[in-house]
């Protein structure tokens, strides 16, 4: 029989970090689950780490061939998952021991749920402790999945949190088409708002998962590109239902939008500061 959970970890150049996601991974309170890692064609020692682990019946490792951007990957490592319920963890971040059994009880008490998140510890390059709990924009239990939309375009965040925070039905992530990169900043939220749409949200507010931050990600490398894909993303959720966002919604969401990109890179540089 197939587990009741996949946790699929798209890795590339996770070299220094990826034991330790793994780790966490395999020392779950919950039992029913397999492990999905993909390796996308990286140049460092990222596969070498990960095939220490490839004898443990739970892990499948696989490799993705280069390009595509994370799109690809992230598709790769969870067209091949076989569980219900879905999980993906970058290759540098951790969850917490109870994480996956407490989005499992969520699911079981509220079947009309379709996606599940808790909040997140934002932990910088060392490990060490940025914010203790971050995310879910005031949202908690369960709410309808427009509810939780529009609040995280409001918001002009992902209120939702990096990947490793949420748990999904597989089916919902495959009826809208896998991972969504029309607005590449935002192919986590973008996802998320699409599984959302189709069902009911539940908001876990305690961090179940650690989100490691550092100066050289990739989402923090241009805050002006960054704000216009989000409005470029809400302008596409309003002209797709206008009843969904108001035009005010819009044009509030657009603002923070800007304002969250620029704040999150100074954080960021200011972190690489703090780590020399």
């Amino acid at each position: 029989m197939s587990p009741r959970v996949s946790v699929v970890v798209p890795a590339y150049n996770n070299a220094d970090y990826i034991a330790e996601t793994i780790e966490s991974i395999l020392a779950q309170t919950y039992d029913d689950f397999e492990v999905i890692i993909g390796d996308h064609t990286s140049d460092d020692a990222t596969l070498d780490v990960v095939q220490r682990y490839a004898d443990d019946p739970r892990i499948t490792v696989i490799t993705t061939e280069a390009g595509g951007g994370a799109k690809r990957n992230w598709d790769r490592v969870s067209r091949a998952a076989s569980g219900e319920l879905l999980k993906l963890v970058c290759g540098d971040d951790i969850i917490y021991p109870t994480a996956l059994a407490e989005q499992v009880a969520a699911f079981d008490e509220h079947p009309s749920a379709v996606l599940v998140a808790s909040q997140r510890k934002l932990v910088d390059a060392k490990g060490g402790t940025v914010i203790k709990a971050r995310g879910l924009g005031g949202l908690s239990g369960l709410v309808s999945g427009r509810v939780a939309a529009r609040s995280a375009v409001i918001a002009g965040a992902n209120i939702f949190g990096e990947p490793a925070c949420v748990m999904m039905k597989r089916s919902d992530l495959a009826a809208v088409g896998w991972w969504d990169d029309t607005h590449p900043y935002l192919i986590d939220e973008a996802t998320y708002v699409d599984v959302a749409l189709r069902g009911d949200f539940v908001a876990i507010p305690k961090a179940l998962a650690a989100f490691r931050i550092n100066a050289g990600q990739w989402s923090v490398r241009l805050a002006t590109q960054q704000a216009v894909q989000a409005a470029a993303f809400h302008k596409k959720l309003r002209d797709a239902d206008p009843t969904l966002l108001s035009k005010w919604d819009v044009r509030l969401g657009d603002a923070k939008a800007l304002a969250t990109s620029f704040m999150r890179r100074a954080v960021y540089i200011l972190l690489s500061h703090r780590m020399k």
